[in-house]
């Protein structure tokens, strides 16, 4: 077991590294300028110290030679002014990088969030989703800016590694014979760390799942009083981050200081052994300062390696933790031979469908058969759970079928092009979102070009003109998040005009009219009236009056067809639909105390 785990950390670590490297050699050109700019400043940085040791021995302890201590000095300003420059540049290089790559991830998510299907997303958290999207991204951003930096901090190493045996090999290995523990003690420190970043990320992003559910879900948080679990939840997430950062917090404390001393320990070796050799003749004053400052050299890129090890474990896991979302592939996708979708009446067919949320659940369908007419309007009526909205989804392919075939205009809708598809057939759902843009760019969501006149009859024929007219700014008032500022009704009415300026061939009206108030009920039916005039309509929903809109009726039950007609034969000649509409009708009415009463207390 032990063994498999770690394999699979393995994998997941060499996944991580994948991508970076993948994303990181998109901008080879920036990443090679910058390693450029800092391998000169190494090199720049190495020469210092030689014209400091040549300064105090040439000019200073075997005579006064004051043209040439000045050329030195001049020549070390001159140096540092150029160190200074090349390490500015590498700078801006290092950040254009990080935040080029960070870009790249960014959009690259987002685009495949979009082409993941609603299996996808009906299991991922919108707040995993967020983290990755910005906590994670962020450590991969810090980590693509050391990229330079740590580089030029290697050959800093190796040059001064090499220039320090030049002078005195034995002075040399003494001064260097910290590498190979600080190199034992760097894998160490590797190997710990990584499972800790890993867990340290995915509790960030249980906090920002917490919050986020907390935000969207305020008025159900505060409707139930919630306020104290929910806070609990936060500080038993927060707690445990906490734990991960200490854990962090202490194997660092537990590497760092041998990173500190061990250079120290060195150095202390050097000056013994080397003011012997002073002492002895066998090196000059200024060449045991030269190697004293290239020691000090060596310290700065030692103890930042733990930081950078640090850095890029946690970049790791982030990466890896991205991957995650980019290799995700959509289960419902455009296939290889996929066509065009021809202009077409309308027909809609289900043809023994089958079909279940996954494969273990109990089918919502199996058998379904059911067709409608081109221009003909139904509405699907059945008890909860019954599977209205599924089949609601089947039709634009939000999910596949399992079995059987669902047919468009004689077209199996699995060999349509999707964005094709999605534009001919239009759902407005019960759950009715709006972005935060004006009320205008709402209604023309799916065509944002549209003209005003046209947004304007939309909204006009879905019965939502009259109120817009009365916000602050009409059409160009901007909606808050979700538009909770605007009641369910108005809601419902707008996400209406939406789906009417898209013009559809198929419109599926998923209890579209359930939240409107029954006062307004009318206008909304006489406008669906005229919208499902001659067009492909097919109605969900429990209200009579809202039925009574559809041409035919059909009674959905345990997956299955089991009455079909106008809503008065029905009413008339069986019982099970008289029993649902009652249910449905003390649902609705409950719902409604609930509303009153809600009111009433606030």
């Amino acid at each position: 077991m032990l063994g498999r785990n770690r394999e699979q950390r393995e994998s997941g670590k060499s996944i991580g590294w994948r991508l970076l490297t993948r994303t990181i050699l998109r901008h080879r050109r920036a990443v090679l300028l910058g390693v450029g700019a800092g391998l000169l400043w190494s090199a720049i940085r190495v020469f210092i110290p030689d014209l400091t040791g040549t300064a105090i021995d040439r000019d200073m302890q075997n005579g006064w030679h004051p043209v040439n201590l000045l050329f030195d000095v001049a020549a070390i300003l001159v140096l540092g002014a150029l160190s200074s420059a090349c390490s500015g540049f590498r700078r801006y290089l290092a950040f254009k990088v990080s935040y080029a790559v960070e870009t790249d991830l960014r959009q690259a998510m987002f685009a495949n969030l979009q082409e993941l299907d609603f299996q996808y997303h009906d299991q991922a958290q919108t707040g995993q989703l967020m983290a990755r999207a910005a906590t994670d991204l962020q450590q991969i951003n810090q980590l693509c800016t050391m990229i330079p930096i740590t580089v030029a901090n290697l050959l800093t190493v190796v040059l001064v590694s090499i220039l320090l045996l030049v002078i005195d090999w034995q002075l040399g290995l003494l001064a260097l014979c910290c590498l190979p523990v600080v190199n034992f003690a760097a894998k160490q420190f590797s190997t710990r760390i990584h499972p800790v970043s890993m867990s340290l990320q995915q509790e960030i992003s249980d906090i920002s799942t917490v919050v986020e559910e907390t935000v969207t879900g305020i008025r159900a948080v505060k409707g139930f009083g919630a306020e104290g679990s929910q806070y609990r939840r936060l500080s038993h997430r927060a707690d445990r981050v906490f734990e991960r950062i200490v854990e962090l917090a202490r194997i660092r404390g537990l590497f760092q200081p041998m990173l500190d001393t061990i250079p120290a320990i060195s150095m202390v070796a050097v000056l013994a052994y080397g003011g012997f050799l002073v002492i002895d003749h066998r090196i000059e004053v200024g060449q045991l300062v030269e190697f004293n400052l290239f020691i000090t050299m060596l310290i700065n890129p030692l103890q930042s390696l733990g930081q950078i090890i640090a850095q890029a474990q946690r970049a790791v896991a982030s990466s890896e933790r991205v991957s995650q979302i980019l290799n995700a592939l959509p289960e419902v996708k455009d296939r290889p031979s996929a066509k065009h979708l021809d202009p077409g009446p309308g027909e809609i067919r289900f043809e023994g469908v089958r079909f279940a949320y996954a494969k273990s659940d109990t089918p919502v369908f199996d058998g379904l058969d059911l067709v409608v007419a081109p221009g003909e309007s139904v509405a699907v009526v059945g008890p909860t759970g019954s599977g209205k909205t599924t089949l609601a989804r089947l039709i634009p392919r939000f999910y596949d079928v399992d079995g059987g075939r669902v047919l468009l205009d004689g077209h199996d809708v699995r060999d349509l092009k999707l964005t094709e598809l999605r534009k001919a057939v239009a759902v407005v759902f019960e759950d009715t979102f709006l972005f935060t843009d004006t009320v205008a760019a709402n209604i023309a969501f799916a065509e944002p070009g549209a003209a005003f006149e046209r947004i304007e009859r939309a909204a006009r024929l879905a019965g939502a003109d009259s109120f817009i007219s009365e916000l602050p700014d009409g059409y160009d008032t901007v909606l808050g998040e979700r538009g909770f500022s605007l009641s369910g009704g108005q809601r419902q009415r707008i996400a209406l005009a939406r789906a009417i300026l898209a013009d559809p061939r198929v419109l599926i009206l998923d209890d579209a009219t359930s939240s409107v108030d029954a006062n307004k009920e009318h206008e909304i039916r006489d406008a669906l009236r005229q919208v499902m005039a001659d067009r492909t309509t097919i109605v969900i929903a429990h209200r009579p009056a809202t039925i009574a809109l559809a041409e035919r009726v059909v009674l959905l039950d345990a997956g299955r067809i089991v009455a079909s007609g106008t809503h008065d034969e029905l009413i008339t000649t069986c019982s099970r639909y008289r029993e649902v509409l009652a249910q449905a009708a003390v649902a609705a009415a409950r719902a409604e105390l609930r509303s009153q009463f809600d009111q009433v207390t606030s």
